[in-house]
């Protein structure tokens, strides 16, 4: 390659914007650091049967990768970096402080099986945290071991098998209800466990009514799942009387956590009449949440429920603290070790760094702040439910659609041009075409503004050329994918040329 061509390469190959190359096709053989060239070979210390003779690795030096994933890690996007308002995703921006407590010496380096004696600290974060949350939502005791929500769901539907076998009603209580405003997970977790859905319709106000949840339970209802506020962003005014109809037919009501960003301080499960629940940790406490991490998802239960949370729980012994094991109704372990007990560290901060009223204070600006940005929204899209939400509320495109082909997933695809992810989209199923927003408490005025700025900027381009739109996002590393087919046909293992 002659100097000016490897100038061009170089060129396009680092300059902002570019796309990146494989780390496969920026290495070179023989780049790649030897540490030990006159080593022994690896033959000596691994048996052939662990041994492969064509093992395809990158060829780089330790410079070129550490540049090349530092260059892809500043293209990412970011709750550092930019504005997600994903409904029911709770994406607020997570205060450095939870990482520098979960990172003390003390918690971070501490062995999964240390005996607990030697474990006192980590034991009494994990049994505060416990003690908080069951205070803050109105339950009578919390486990931490579910590894996320939807983890945790699971969990609270084992419970309640658990709970109705005992009593000798296994057999018969087969049905879970699950309203349409319900997060997609509970069908699944019901199905998982066993149980047979049936899907409950919200009335024209967007709510679950009485009169329909009476016209479905009956001696097979196992549980009713909802979440309070729902997947709409509004709040079930009539869960009490809702609960006292599943109680009254013998089941029971599990509340779906994801939401409680609206609620702290202001509202407990416990007391609308749910007996289980669980918390996203990740969402309502800031824990890093996306990408694919690690989550956190306590599930909790009221009272008569208590002996079947899955072990270990922490105990208080006088001054010392315990895991208890020993709970023959319990319905066992869901996973290896006691929780993802970092985030634990960073859930327990956030509240004592907030106190009660600082956490009410939270929900009411996380309310405050999605009521702002729905007025403003509803002047250029239609919000179905046009009334007072609570932490989210839905947006539809629908109309735009009739009248310029453009969709909500391409208003999606065009704000990345504008620099903010796009709000959760076609969810729920019972809003065509829709934008669930959810600013969080954490978002400025300034950064609510521009969102709806943009918003209306692409709104106002769909009218007047709505091909623009159809063909964004123009200014990102890749523009728009065809979504059909890498679906389908996802090309997931790089090759060398031939």
């Amino acid at each position: 390659m002659s100097a000016p061509e490897l100038e061009t390469e170089l060129r396009n190959r680092f300059e902002p914007g570019a796309n990146e190359p494989l780390i496969f096709e920026l290495g070179h053989p023989g780049r790649a650091n030897a540490y030990f060239p006159n080593g022994r070979a690896i033959e000596e210390f691994l048996p052939a049967s662990a041994l492969r003779p064509d093992l395809p690795l990158p060829d780089n030096s330790e410079l070129e990768v550490v540049r090349h994933y530092t260059r892809l890690s500043q293209r990412n996007f970011s709750i550092d970096t930019g504005f997600y308002p994903l409904g029911s995703c709770t994406m607020k921006y997570n205060p450095r402080v939870n990482d520098a407590m979960a990172n003390l010496p003390g918690f971070r380096d501490l062995h999964p099986f240390a005996p607990d004696e030697l474990a006192q600290g980590a034991l009494a974060v994990m049994y505060d945290l416990e003690r908080y949350l069951a205070s803050i939502f109105g339950m009578a005791q919390f486990s931490l071991n579910p590894a996320a929500g939807a983890h945790a769901e699971l969990a609270a539907l084992l419970i309640a098998k658990a709970y109705f076998t005992k009593r000798g009603e296994g057999a018969k209580r087969t049905t879970v209800i699950v309203p349409d405003t319900a997060h997609g997970t509970n069908p699944a977790s019901a199905a998982m466990v066993g149980y047979k859905v049936v899907s409950l319709r919200s009335d024209a106000r967007g709510r679950v009514s009485v009169e329909d949840i009476k016209a479905v339970v009956g001696d097979d209802t196992a549980v009713c799942m909802m979440t309070n506020p729902n997947t709409l962003g509004l709040f079930e005014d009539h869960i009490v009387e809702i609960a006292e109809a599943v109680h009254a037919a013998g089941g029971l009501m599990y509340y779906d956590g994801a939401n409680a960003n609206a609620l702290m301080g202001n509202a407990r499960p416990g007391d609308m009449g749910f007996d289980l629940m669980h918390l996203n940790t990740h969402k309502t406490f800031s824990i890093p949440h996306g990408g694919g991490g690690a989550g956190h998802g306590p599930v909790g239960v009221a009272a008569h429920l208590v002996e079947y949370l899955p072990t270990p729980v922490v105990v208080k012994e006088g001054e010392r603290y315990a895991l208890e094991f020993d709970r023959p109704l319990s319905i066992g372990p869901m996973r290896s070790f006691w929780s993802n007990f970092a985030h634990a560290v960073r859930g327990l901060t956030y509240i004592r760094a907030n106190g009660g009223d600082g956490l009410t204070k939270v929900s009411q600006l996380a309310v405050l702040n999605a009521n702002y940005v729905r007025v403003k929204v509803r002047e250029f899209l239609e919000t179905p439910f046009d009334e007072i939400c609570r932490h989210e509320f839905v947006a539809s495109a629908q109309e735009l659609k009739r009248e310029t082909g453009v969709r909500a997933l391409d208003i999606a695809k065009a704000l990345l041009d504008h620099g903010f992810h796009a709000p959760t989209m076609y969810f729920p199923l019972l809003v065509p075409e829709c934008l669930m927003i959810e600013p969080t408490e954490t978002e400025s005025k300034e950064t609510l503004d521009a969102f709806v700025a943009a918003l209306r900027a692409i709104v106002e381009q769909a009218k007047s050329d709505p091909e623009t739109v159809l063909a964004a996002p123009v200014t990102t590393v890749v523009g728009r994918v065809d979504e059909t087919r890498a679906a389908r046909n996802p090309d997931l293992r790089w090759s060398p040329p031939a």
